[in-house]
């Protein structure tokens, strides 16, 4: 089948490949605008554009696709990607991680001329974690279990009805960057296995999104990483994993920042009676141990401003040997 793809980011370049390496042809790549990144600022194209570039697939970046954008230049490119849509010969259209809304009027060209409509994968197992960030919050959350849904698109934000939905677990050391791997592998493999049967003609059935456990995840702010000490160990140690690798989880230590990148609940009995939340009251053969509001912390990895990740117990063990107690806490 003929596919329009949009997507930016490396989740999407790997459900792009999957599409392309089943021998569907991608007759055109939406992706958003290159940005200014790493330390030299320079301009970078996304995943989805480098793939499509390697592949000389068509490639449109416009800022927005809404043709009655107040910005001249905007609207400009809203209207030049609808005719080019509009022109095209296509069978199907697939949105992962673009990054921008499509409006109805991008949706209903995919309903056109016998095609098939618009399928969207999201990371989640909707409609749990509709919104930007659904792998990080699941793990914030502590769920146990997460997937990818295909979603068939509408306008809302991710409540298109469902086709295709997998399920995996959520491992008690899983950071959201070790989660994201997976899911975009499920992810890819899901989506071609909806696009093949489309192919072959085989029916599918879009379902309805229950309307009772609805959850909206939020994007992810850096104001949100510093830890609160007061809360469970528990809480802690899924923030921890959670904002890994961004923007991770920190926490003050003499005027200083200290980055967390992984941790674990502590096995040990209890609580120490006589320290203070954010305190570290020890170590592990493998970490430091820090008490929180309820229960020990065992961190694993940190890292201070400018250095690389290490273990925890190296990177204490100068503040350890000082006379006054090692203590963590917010700005």
């Amino acid at each position: 089948m003929n596919i329009v793809f949009a997507g930016t980011p490396e989740f999407a370049a790997q459900a792009m490949r999957a599409i392309d390496n089943a021998g569907h042809q991608i007759v055109l790549a939406l992706t958003q605008p290159d940005r200014r990144a790493g330390r030299g600022m320079h301009l970078q194209a996304s995943p989805v554009k480098q793939f499509a570039l390697e592949k000389n697939i068509p490639i449109l970046q416009p800022a927005s696709l809404r043709k009655n954008s107040t910005d001249p230049e905007k609207r400009a490119q809203a209207q030049a990607a609808y005719e080019q849509l509009s022109a095209i010969d296509f069978d199907v259209m697939v949105v992962v991680a673009y990054g921008l809304i499509l409006p109805q009027e991008i949706l209903d060209i995919a309903e056109r001329d016998k095609r098939h409509g618009c399928f969207n994968i999201h990371a989640s197992i909707l409609p749990r974690w509709r919104g930007a960030a659904p792998i990080q919050r699941a793990i914030e959350q502590g769920d146990q279990m997460t997937g990818v849904s295909i979603m068939k698109m509408d306008e809302g934000l991710d409540t298109g009805d469902t086709v295709l939905v997998h399920e995996i677990i959520i491992a008690s050391d899983e950071t959201s960057g070790s989660l994201h791997n997976r899911l975009a592998k499920l992810g890819a493999d899901a989506i071609v296995e909806v696009l093949n049967s489309i192919a072959q003609g085989r029916s599918i059935t879009p379902k309805p999104q229950a309307v009772e456990g609805i959850k909206y995840a939020e994007k992810i702010l850096k104001s949100e990483a510093e830890i609160d000490w007061q809360l469970s160990a528990r809480e802690i140690d899924c923030r921890i994993r959670a904002f890994n690798p961004f923007p991770g989880a920190s926490s003050n230590l003499d005027g200083t920042p200290i980055k967390f990148w992984n941790s674990r609940i502590s096995n040990m009995q209890g609580e120490s009676s006589s320290a203070q939340v954010g305190e570290l009251i020890g170590f592990s053969k493998e970490g430091a141990l820090i008490q929180c509001g309820q229960g020990v912390l065992e961190v694993l990895e940190m890292q201070k401003p400018g250095g690389k990740r290490i273990n925890a117990i190296a990177c204490l063990q100068t503040h350890s040997e000082a006379s006054t107690a090692v203590r963590f806490h917010k700005e």
